[in-house]
């Protein structure tokens, strides 16, 4: 994989120093948590009642807590202690959150029936790593869904919006793909000095580099979802355009995988 190396000691991919304003984001209105990708998951992977979840890198915990609500039986882990913090603000017999890493889960080997792991993974180095936990603490025939901002059309200063003024059409421009590259992403772009940002790192792979860790880990890939945005455009010249591209290009993988 291609490295670029830190320009600053505190370049890191825990989400620790910017908690603050992910928990203020997620409590939002029309994120696309709530509106695509938390419906979606319910449906692959159901909140059944007495069911054993765990949330792997589960930041506040805002997926968890829908799923204790359903009645299954959860537990959050995430590295950072602020997150997990602020998940702990709500809690109850069955849901748990812990302070851990994901690719160290704190629980015996076929604890759990099913796994999620939402818009973090493309966060965290150690891919295989966590795959191989995730499918340790498993069940036999145990489910793992894990949902990606789309490998193929969102990726991080490579892809962008354009729109072709003869076609009138809007159309996804992709700069890179196949190769895996770590990205330096600005966690704070309107801090006044250099002193106050944040930065973190994420890591960009091909989609068979996420099939090839899924089935070396001891999963069998059973489905692929492409997600959809919900939004639409206001009124105005190009928004005919924007609305068809937004049902033409998915900017959401969802990857559903069993253990053998």
């Amino acid at each position: 994989m291609k490295k670029i190396p830190p320009k600053k000691a505190h370049i890191k991919t825990s989400w620790e120093p910017v908690a603050g304003w992910y928990d203020k984001m997620l409590k939002g209105e029309d994120t696309y948590q709530e509106k695509v990708v938390l419906p979606n998951l319910l449906r692959i992977l159901p909140a059944t009642p007495g069911k054993k979840m765990i949330d792997i890198a589960c930041g506040q915990g805002f997926f968890s807590k829908v799923y204790a609500a359903g009645g299954a039986t959860v537990l959050g882990i995430d590295l950072s202690r602020e997150l997990i913090k602020k998940a702990k603000l709500v809690s109850g017999e069955n849901l748990k959150f812990e302070v851990a890493n994901a690719n160290k889960i704190p629980a015996d080997k076929e604890s759990f029936d099913g796994a999620f792991i939402v818009l973090a993974l493309q966060n965290i180095k150690e891919m295989s790593a966590v795959i191989k936990e995730a499918c340790r603490v498993l069940v036999r025939g145990g489910k793992l869904v894990i949902v990606l901002n789309h490998p193929a059309f969102r990726i991080l200063k490579a892809s962008s919006w354009q729109y072709d003024e003869e076609k009138q059409i809007q159309y996804r421009r992709i700069d890179k793909y196949g190769i895996p590259f770590e990205v330096e992403v600005d966690m704070t772009p309107g801090a006044k000095s250099e002193e106050e940002k944040v930065h973190t790192v994420s890591f960009h792979r091909p989609i068979q580099d996420y099939f090839k860790a899924i089935v070396n880990a001891g999963f069998c890939v059973t489905g692929l979802e492409e997600w959809i945005s919900h939004k639409q455009s206001e009124f105005g010249p190009r928004s005919l355009a924007e609305n068809i591209a937004r049902k033409e290009f998915p900017m959401f993988m969802a990857i559903v995988a069993e253990k053998r």
